[in-house]
């Protein structure tokens, strides 16, 4: 059965746009070729952590919705939209792969006249150099002139109920004029705004900028946590003090890492453009260097409590609270909890968590224990350690129970807890 709009890749960009899609009344098709996504899907959950509720999923189904693993699907639609996942590489570079693997499906069943948008997080460089090729030599057809091609990278906030698809401006840059239109024209539907960049490589470097913003900001704070730890000054109270200033200032908050889907990018030198490195961020890369060691610098710090008060680590019960990277989702994507989790074990920790929003934990493929009553487990264990603040946590009354509670984002109120 046709389409009006196909969604390849349904997992953290590509739900949440199928939804928007079918709530505006637009006929749409999901496509993934991974079985599992299809499955959940029609089994009325979601595939992924934190995307969308069981409920959402259900009235997506009801409104139309089709999840498909079969690429047939593709060739009788008017849209497609690539969200396929485009994380960091071994060798911290973007791995395209499933971008490369989404347009060569599309590219063999594309039709004349249909507009092809890429939300992916990628170099700049990448509609261009990277998709368009696939698509022409797949199809034989040329994009800007037979079919319409434009960029439009993610800009979905999980966990967020205030800032939607539909209230968020959607930055878009076609290869041409007539594709920058089209794509406008199929935005206009979702979403309040439309922001027309100049084209893919703006597009695409909007977002570089905002991942990179994010990032080195972070960046700046978490080194100054550390700093203010050694000196004595209370970081937190800094903050505080700092984002009263109504102009020149946008507060970050330190943590124990950085999570998301949204990683840092240098693009002086994307591997796919074949050509000599440009000038890379340097920025940019220091940033990562601080931030990916964040967790060591928590670990220092849980060694350094538990020591002074006659501990070791090794034997100690520690605590995890909360091992999403957001407060108030199951969204875990790259959060800091894993990797604490197994240094704490490998240095003889026994570790324990509790989430309102993770029922089930793994690390190193082996079930982490999961704390039924939260005051009595953070009353037995040594040390409690609050890596996400949810919600539904009272942190005035952990910090009464724990014998240790170590805050790393500075949500319990002063003197109450030892502060990142």
């Amino acid at each position: 059965m046709p389409a009006d709009l196909a969604v390849i890749g349904l997992a953290h960009l590509g739900l949440p746009l199928a939804q928007a899609a079918v709530t505006a009344g637009i006929d749409t098709v999901g496509y993934d070729p991974d079985p599992r996504p299809y499955a959940e899907l029609r089994a009325g959950r979601s595939p992924v952590e934190g995307a969308l509720t069981a409920s959402e999923v259900r009235r997506m189904l009801s409104g139309g919705f089709r999840p498909t693993t079969d690429a047939a699907e593709l060739g009788r639609v008017r849209t497609a939209v690539i969200c396929s996942p485009t994380p960091l590489g071994p060798d911290r570079a973007v791995d395209l792969a499933a971008l490369g693997d989404a347009a060569r499906a599309l590219a063999s069943r594309l039709r004349p006249h249909t507009t092809v948008l890429l939300e992916s997080a990628v170099p700049p460089g990448t509609t261009e150099t990277f998709l368009r090729p696939l698509l022409e030599e797949g199809s034989g057809l040329v994009a800007g002139r037979d079919f319409h091609l434009a960029c439009s990278p993610g800009r979905l906030d999980p966990g967020n109920r205030t800032r939607t698809l539909a209230n968020t401006p959607k930055v878009i840059g076609g290869l041409t004029p007539a594709c920058t239109e089209s794509a406008a024209a199929f935005y206009g539907r979702l979403t309040d705004k439309v922001v027309r960049a100049r084209g893919p490589r703006e597009a695409e470097m909007t977002k570089v900028l905002e991942t990179n913003f994010r990032h080195v900001n972070i960046a700046l704070v978490n080194e100054m946590a550390v700093l203010c730890h050694d000196l004595g000054v209370d970081f937190w109270d800094v903050i505080r003090c700092a984002e009263t200033k109504p102009f020149g200032f946008q507060p970050f908050r330190p943590g124990p890492g950085v999570g998301g889907h949204g990683v840092p990018v240098d693009p002086g030198c994307p591997p796919h453009v074949g050509r000599t490195a440009g000038h890379p961020l340097r920025m940019v890369s220091l940033a990562r260097e601080i931030n990916d060691r964040m967790p060591s610098y928590v670990i220092q710090r849980c060694a350094t409590l538990l020591n002074e008060h006659g501990k070791s680590v090794r034997g100690a019960r520690v605590l995890l609270l909360g091992v999403t990277y957001k407060p108030d989702t199951a969204d875990q994507e790259a959060a800091p909890a894993r990797e604490i989790a197994t240094r704490l074990m490998d240095m003889g920790a026994q570790i324990g968590y509790h989430d309102p929003h993770v029922l089930d934990w793994r690390v190193r493929e082996r079930p982490v224990p999961r704390a039924d009553s939260l005051y009595e487990a953070a009353a037995a264990a040594d040390l409690t350690v609050l890596l996400q603040q949810h919600r539904t946590y009272d942190l005035q009354g952990l910090a009464v129970k724990a014998q240790l509670l170590l805050d790393t984002r500075g949500a319990t109120p002063a003197g109450a807890a030892h502060r990142l």
